[in-house]
């Protein structure tokens, strides 16, 4: 199969496409052929040696994919041959083929392609299960997104407007405000226009409700101080590369919640409601992903850049075969 190698830890151009045998078939697990994978920031990280985990090169970089199941073993169990599915691991996802475990995988539904299944994902996810069990996130409710561009927050955006909150996007540029603007924030700010506390402020003069921050570094206080008191702050990643250091009296005075995303810390019965709503969602059309980019394979180190180079808006992705057609 082609397969996409980091070859040695570096930027996106260490990157390089060669032939490689299928990966080994464990028990457990689904041999699926890709059609479409995504982009994420933290591909770059893995590549550069540079993200919380380590995987020694050579390796194939790529977290997040959809496409059909070509091999089972006995084990596996749940899913047939033919099934068209999403994914996501570590690695290994930027190839013809690629292997997970079952309990990794969910069914496309009917009438969804599959690069839109691959677009959704992880990000989609991400934001809708923040926005509901972490945020708390209401009808009427003040919702500050900040990397309002990105996978993340542009899916925040999206959904935070179909739960009825009134979204103000902060992002790095225009286009990216624009691209917000049309999902529904009304509220666009451009954080390289001036200081963003004060940015904040005038936007909106009683505050916010809730903050969600895929993107840490010099954002993160800003939008803290935006909060009324009570306000929700959730920390979902740290795109900037920067960890924010946070004034803890902030906290102490305006009596706010800041609270880190993982899945894993959602309440079961909220977990299951939180899907069965996205994916009414999805199969309704009511939230789209907005696909910013897409490359063949063979460009896979030209995607990472335009992912490493804060270019993307929305999702980025990596088109394989005769499946992976953007639609």
């Amino acid at each position: 199969m082609l397969a996409a190698v980091c070859t040695a830890y570096g930027p996106p151009e260490v990157v390089r496409i060669e032939e490689r045998e299928d990966p080994t078939l464990d028990p457990g697990h689904a041999m699926v052929r890709v059609q479409a994978a995504a982009v994420n920031f933290p591909d770059v990280l893995l590549i550069a040696d540079r993200y919380q985990i380590s995987v020694p090169p050579p390796f194939v970089p790529g977290s997040e994919f959809a496409g059909v199941i070509e091999q089972l073993t006995s084990e596996a169990v749940g899913f047939a041959v033919g099934d068209r599915v999403v994914g996501a691991g570590l690695c290994g996802a930027f190839a013809e083929r690629v292997t997970v475990a079952t309990a990794g995988l969910t069914r496309i539904p009917e009438g969804v392609a599959a690069p839109t299944a691959a677009a959704f994902g992880v990000a989609y996810r991400t934001a809708h299960h923040t926005l509901r069990s972490v945020a708390r996130v209401s009808p009427g409710d003040e919702l500050i997104v900040l990397g309002a561009g990105g996978g993340v927050g542009l899916a925040a955006v999206q959904l935070g407007v179909a739960i009825g909150a009134r979204v103000t996007a902060v992002a790095s540029s225009r286009e990216k405000l624009e691209v917000a603007a049309g999902y529904g924030a009304t509220g666009l700010i451009n954080h390289r226009n001036g200081d963003l506390r004060a940015l904040l402020r005038e936007a909106l003069p009683d505050g916010a409700d809730a903050v969600v921050d895929p993107v840490g570094g010099a954002l993160s206080e800003p939008a803290l101080r935006a909060l009324r008191r009570g306000g929700r702050f959730v920390t979902v990643g740290y795109a900037s590369g920067v960890i924010p250091r946070i004034p803890l009296n902030l906290i102490l005075v305006k009596g706010i919640r800041v609270v880190g995303f993982q899945f894993q810390d959602v309440p079961a019965a909220e977990f299951t409601r939180n899907e069965d709503e996205l994916k009414t969602l999805l199969t309704t059309g009511r939230v789209m992903p907005h696909i910013g980019a897409s490359y063949p394979l063979r460009d896979t180190a030209q995607a990472l850049r335009h992912v490493a180079d804060g270019r993307a808006i929305g999702k980025v992705l990596i088109v394989i075969g005769d499946g992976g057609q953007v639609v």
